[in-house]
């Protein structure tokens, strides 16, 4: 099984007897899933490491297609191991991220697939001349965890999420709510503090459908994770003190007892402003930042509309955002994935809409901009609170319903879309309702805009805080180091 490096370095050939051996001491190894959603926070945690921790290495983990995407947004000190992505039919050859997936229809197919790395990346491990220091990867790497207590090396999990999401998908699988719930009344998760009360609508498909065994995505988690989070020596979490502290005991008692959440988000803020080979997370071929200057003349009043690179939505949603923005009267901008839809009404030159690359964290980031339409993927609701901007939370998928009750019912840093009821579950949103919320968010003159943007701006102030210089996520990144660092054996069997 072949395995690559890049960046100059010669890949490892064979393992050493390591007895005594302290050179894996300053060597991290960084594994993410193959979802840019998940990829992201963990290259920002790899340049947030070179840049806080110069004394050690950092190697990550990837894929052959997923090598330039890495590439471009690393510092040219992290070296990339490649390990060749797995065949499986029906599974077409190209696909190596879900992104790229054909349709929802193979992400079973696709999580299979994942999970035959283990033989390369067993190898890979077992190449080093040295157990490293700690391997950090993704919860849906559940193999990773066997292969890395088999060299000897801690694995730290990273699931992409805030604790408030994790601690209530634990709590929603140890303890299902009652029937009563599917009529919409709310109810209390188990461990979680007092005030934390959601409704079945909040509940993410996949821990919804958990009790089914023929599930296919059920089924990879019960087989391929199994016990391999709660077994993790800890948890990496893309969040800070203030936003997600009042969730971390909920979180970690569905672990081994000694094991901890270090809150070292947002990482993207952490990483800094780290010379990478391309800076392709600022490039804008599009042009979106010089139409926000252009729209500038009135600060704030411009919304931003993204649903990430995931989510599918229909024809007749878009249509009906479409007239909603245009009806509110706010300009906007839409990334729009889809690339056959067109909008049904003239957007007029204050509507933009872009199928291309956004700089979507330089775009909230504008003074132009006053709020964001989003799916609530944790990434895109870090990067609205980071900038100090409120959220029209609009849920799509995975636990970005949980993300969309925290940032709005619990920070009151944004306001809830609704969706009637339809055939087959949430139905469209129609026009007026995008229209009443928009407003109701970018509304200068709204109270309930006012608070939300105060409480924004709190999150903002909050989360430029936690990664200063002692802040709360800059310390636990320094203590989480020395704390493996302090307890290192160097120590492997020779696994030839």
């Amino acid at each position: 099984m072949a395995i690559t490096s890049t960046n100059g370095a010669a890949a490892p050939t064979h393992a050493a007897n390591g007895a005594g051996n302290q050179a894996g001491r300053d060597h991290v190894v960084v594994f993410p899933f193959m979802a840019k959603g998940h990829t992201l926070p963990l290259l920002h945690f790899a340049t947030a490491l070179t840049v806080h921790q110069k004394n050690l290495r950092i190697t990550m983990v990837v894929t052959p297609a997923n090598l330039a995407f890495a590439r471009s947004r690393l510092p040219a000190s992290v070296r990339l191991a490649v390990l060749p992505f797995p065949s499986l039919p029906p599974l077409p050859s190209s696909v190596e991220s879900t992104d790229t997936l054909p349709g929802p229809d193979l992400y079973p197919t696709f999580l299979r697939a994942t999970a035959l790395l283990r033989e390369p990346f067993a190898e890979f491990m077992a190449s080093l001349p040295a157990p490293p220091l700690v391997l950090v990867s993704d919860f849906f790497l559940g193999f990773t965890h066997r292969v890395a207590a088999d060299a000897g090396v801690r694995r730290i999990v990273f699931h992409g999420m805030s604790c408030f999401s994790m601690a209530a998908c634990k709590s929603l699988i140890t303890s299902p709510p009652s029937s009563s719930a599917e009529h919409g009344a709310s109810f209390h998760l188990s461990r979680m503090p007092e005030h934390v009360r959601i409704t079945a609508a909040d509940v993410p498909d996949t821990i919804a459908k958990i009790g089914d065994a023929e599930d296919p995505v059920t089924r990879f988690l019960i087989d391929d994770i199994g016990e391999s989070d709660a077994r993790s020596w800890g948890v990496l979490v893309n969040s800070f003190g203030m936003l997600d502290e009042d969730y971390v005991s909920a979180f970690m008692s569905f672990y081994q007892p000694d094991a901890r959440a270090w809150l070292v988000g947002p990482l993207f803020l952490a990483a800094g402003d780290v010379p990478v080979p391309e800076r392709v997370e600022e490039q804008d071929p599009e042009g979106c930042l010089a139409w926000l200057d252009e729209m500038a003349e009135r600060s704030e009043s411009v919304i931003y509309v993204s649903f990430g690179t995931q989510a599918h939505v229909s024809d007749e949603q878009l249509d009906e955002l479409a007239r909603g923005l245009v009806q509110s009267g706010h300009p906007f901008l839409w990334a729009v994935r889809s690339g056959t839809w067109s909008p049904p009404v003239d957007v007029g030159p204050r509507g933009r809409i872009v199928r291309g690359w956004i700089p979507q964290r330089s775009v909230l980031a504008h003074p132009a901009v006053g709020g964001f339409v989003s799916h609530c993927g944790w990434n895109s609701v870090m990067e609205s609170l980071a900038a100090g901007k409120p959220v029209l939370a609009w849920p799509q998928m995975a636990e970005q319903h949980l993300n969309a009750h925290h940032v709005t019912h619990i920070v009151g840093a944004g306001v809830r879309i609704m969706a009637a009821a339809g055939a087959g579950g949430v139905g469209v949103v129609d026009r007026a309702e995008v229209e009443r919320k928009v407003r109701r968010l970018m509304d200068a003159g709204d109270a309930d805009g006012q608070k939300m943007r105060a409480k924004a701006a709190w999150a903002q102030k909050a989360a430029k805080s936690a990664v200063s210089d002692g802040g709360t996520s800059r310390v636990a990144l320094l203590k989480l180091v020395e704390e493996l660092q302090g307890s290192y054996c160097g120590v492997i069997e020779d696994q030839s």
